[in-house]
């Protein structure tokens, strides 16, 4: 970070997920001490299990890793090039997932948890911010998540006087290894495709036939559902984590057009015949114990849940680890709420992080998290931080939170919603590519292919130049 003031007064971090993990490790790599709080294990939320730092609740992937064609890939790039502690310990515990970027839940979390207590700049204190921060922490990160306690939340609702927006994120199952049946079920990549630390068989396929994909559906149409507490009711899904039986609700083909869909894989059991759906299940754990049901969050019961996944083949002995389950959660209208350096409007000495910004995705959140860890870093050296150039994923995100659309779609209802980073929050390109370099003209989906890999490389050199001009961080090569 520019500038050499000293200033020992601590920035104040509240929540340890991996938006607040992210912060802390920015923050105290700056030479800026850190106070980072976190509840669990004092209290729990619904969908955690253990008191590690950045616990992953949901999938174990960071998506795609390619950073020349995917734009969560080039995210992966931009936050290894500003050190960032969250994708140090994803690479390091990473497990085969196709071209996903996919991790040991336990491992990983550990890896944060250690660095984290390690650093000599940071102190974790256990115990619960249930309320506004107190007046005398003057450089404050909300990163409490989807799972924001109910007594901050409310005080931030107060504070703001907005009615925050809320949905449901569903949790998929993850079954033992060892009790899928691979008489039925196969190895193989969508399309065979090599990701990082993948051999292009890297996910478990079970094929149904349409009987077999009638019935399912029909399963888990009447599968008994989890009820809602009063303050659930109504809350809209997010799009990108919908329940597979709110999916199947929408239309008896829509799961075979989403997570059952069968094309890119040939069942090496009956290589001639053509599956009508199938179902996939990505590695969970290093050890290659544990495999999780790719986009099955669930609100069924549990019971329920065994009962219809099990009529899936080659999971009819299925044995579960973890059965699914939902959790509500919780963002800011944050184009309204928050300026351009994500602090509040209404008290700029709370600068809010992660999920809860309306971004959606461990790595989105993660990324604002070290956003808001480089501003807080400034302020704490009385320096200022140029914001990242909107050309990169990172400042295209920040610019979807902070300068996104806040006209209402009808009455009563506002258009911001959580956003994963995608090509679309891009600047488009002065000149888009249109020969190979060979000369000849580009054709048909070759000019979206050479699209995104402009905007990726501008994306990197720009990075690069800012990191420069802005960071006592070294690019990685």
């Amino acid at each position: 970070m520019t500038g050499t003031k000293s200033h020992t007064e601590s920035v104040h971090i509240v929540g340890a997920g991996l938006a607040g993990s992210e912060a802390a490790w920015q923050v105290a790599q700056s030479g800026i001490p850190v106070a980072l709080y976190e509840m669990r294990p004092v209290r729990m939320t619904e969908a955690h299990r253990t008191d590690g730092l950045a616990e992953l609740v949901c999938s174990n992937s960071f998506r795609s890793d390619d950073a020349a064609n995917n734009a969560v890939g080039l995210l992966h790039a931009e936050m290894r090039r500003l050190g960032s502690l969250i994708m140090r310990a994803a690479d390091a515990n990473q497990v085969p997932a196709g071209g996903a970027l996919a991790v040991d839940r336990d491992g990983f979390s550990a890896a944060v948890t250690q660095a984290l207590n390690d650093h000599p700049l940071i102190e974790i204190r256990r115990t619960e911010v249930d309320g506004l921060p107190p007046a005398d922490w003057r450089n404050v990160i909300v990163a409490t998540g989807p799972l924001t306690s109910a007594p901050l939340a409310e005080a931030i609702r107060q504070l703001t006087d907005e009615n925050a927006l809320a949905f449901f994120d569903a949790i998929a199952p993850i079954v033992h290894r060892d009790s899928i049946d691979m008489s039925v079920a196969w190895f193989q990549s969508r399309y065979d495709k090599v990701g990082p630390g993948g051999t292009g068989a890297d996910y478990i396929n079970c094929p149904l036939t349409k009987e077999q994909y009638d019935a399912f559906v029909d399963a888990l149409l009447a599968g008994e559902k989890a009820d809602f507490k009063e303050w659930e009711t109504n809350t809209p899904y997010f799009d990108g984590c919908l329940p597979v039986e709110v999916m199947a609700e929408r239309g008896r083909e829509t799961l075979r057009h989403g997570p059952m869909k069968p094309v890119g894989l040939t069942n090496p059991h009956d290589p001639t015949v053509k599956a009508y759906a199938i179902v996939q299940l990505r590695q969970d754990n290093r050890l290659g114990t544990l495999y999780n049901m790719v986009g099955f969050q669930t609100k069924l019961k549990h019971g329920a849940q065994q009962r219809v996944f099990r009529t899936i083949p080659g999971l009819e002995n299925a044995e579960f680890a973890r059965l699914g389950g939902l959790h509500r959660n919780t963002f800011l209208n944050s184009p309204k709420l928050l300026d351009a350096q994500l602090r509040l409007r209404a008290e700029p000495r709370l600068r809010f992080a992660g999920q809860m910004t309306g971004c959606e995705g461990y790595v989105e959140s993660a990324s604002i998290g070290l956003i808001a860890g480089l501003y807080a870093s400034a302020e704490a050296r009385s320096t200022s931080l140029a914001p990242p150039p909107a050309t990169t994923a990172l400042g295209s995100l920040l610019g979807h939170i902070t300068g996104g659309h806040i006209e209402t779609i009808e009455p009563g209802t506002r258009s911001f919603q959580p956003m994963n980073i995608n090509f679309g929050l891009f600047p488009p390109l002065a000149s888009p590519p249109t020969k190979k370099p060979d000369g000849s003209r580009l054709r048909g989906n070759e000019k979206t292919v050479a699209k995104k890999q402009a905007i990726s490389a501008r994306a990197l050199a720009d990075l690069d130049c800012w990191i420069a001009d802005n960071l006592q961080i070294a690019a990685a090569a």
